[in-house]
């Protein structure tokens, strides 16, 4: 036993001793964080793109709406109309599920029986083919609201950097909402 104590400690002695690899442990720990940093902020960068382009993608659709309240709109119409004014949104017309409700100003509150619920109703990728939640079109002179959420797949390194805080939800894709609220003009 007492032998075996001894030629372990002689080996990490000469171990200790040997400063071959140092290079390569300042080169491992050091480069980890200096990939990580870039590739978060450009993770970043693309999500806020994302967000920004369904936020513009979803005004668009909404003035189209507003100003055309003769029509009845389906929500496949909706959602064309957002992925077309949206443009780099990946598989828009299957990542994104709508929300249109009318809302009634004189009731309003969490007891109300037209409170928006919390949380958006995002697309289950395993059911894509579900409606809506609430799609309805509004008359002349009602307050609407409108809500967009889309999944997306982050795109570099899914489990790296911002892309790991991300509340992500299945197959690693984190949502973007957008939620806007009109009046429709009389005709």
């Amino acid at each position: 036993m007492h032998f075996l104590l001894r030629t372990i400690g002689a080996i990490l002695r000469r171990f200790r001793r040997n400063e071959s690899g140092g290079p390569t442990v300042e080169f491992v720990l050091l480069f980890t964080p200096f990939i990580v940093l870039p590739v978060t902020g450009f993770e970043m960068g693309l999500l806020m793109t994302r967000h920004a382009m369904l936020e513009r993608g979803l005004d668009m659709a909404i003035r189209e709406v507003r100003l055309n309240t003769g029509e009845e709109i389906s929500e496949t119409d909706m959602k064309r109309m957002i992925c077309n004014a949206a443009g780099i949104l990946p598989e828009c017309m299957t990542n994104v599920r709508l929300e249109m409700r009318t809302l009634n100003m004189r009731h309003v509150g969490n007891q109300s029986t037209n409170s928006i619920p919390r949380s958006a109703s995002c697309t289950n990728l395993n059911q894509p083919f579900l409606p809506a939640r609430n799609f309805e079109n509004g008359a002349a002179n009602q307050m609407m609201i409108v809500r967009a959420c889309g999944v997306f797949k982050p795109m570099l390194i899914p489990g790296v950097g911002v892309a790991y805080q991300l509340n992500q939800g299945p197959q690693g894709r984190y949502r973007l909402v957008a939620t806007s609220a009109f009046v429709m003009e009389p005709l």
